[in-house]
């Protein structure tokens, strides 16, 4: 099988902290492919939050999490990361990662409907 497997949600306090794993299996996840993480929040188009673009591997964030997100990948595990911090409630979504062989910097987000790979998302709650 060729998966995606996002880990980690749940619920936390505001300015807390969270890690999110997303597990490849099937392949190899590295520089061949991009890497990156979504979000849809309820009522919200989804929105694209970070990524590794393959071949140059440079990391890029959206406005609404940089400074405070942190997207980090280990190839011995075949495993990509997102560390969230100062967590706001706003933050609350669905959270899911993708990664294509060929598709790569802005279309990656600007396109997510192309994206060969789906994790099936793990929620994430900011809530006193």
């Amino acid at each position: 099988q060729v998966q995606l497997v996002e880990s980690g949600g749940g619920l936390v306090q505001p300015g807390g902290s969270l890690r999110l794993s997303c597990a490849a299996s099937g392949f190899i996840l590295d520089d061949d492919y991009t890497i990156g993480w979504f979000r849809q929040a309820p009522g919200k188009e989804r929105e694209g939050i970070s990524r590794i673009n393959s071949g140059d591997g440079r990391i890029h964030y959206a406005d609404s999490v940089k400074g405070r997100f942190t997207i980090s990948r280990d190839n011995t595990k075949n495993t990509v990361y997102l560390q969230m911090d100062s967590l706001k409630p706003e933050d609350t979504a669905v959270y899911y990662c993708a990664a294509d062989p060929l598709i790569y910097s802005d279309s990656f987000w600007l396109y997510p409907e192309d994206l060969e790979l789906w994790g099936q998302g793990t929620l994430v709650t900011v809530s006193s």
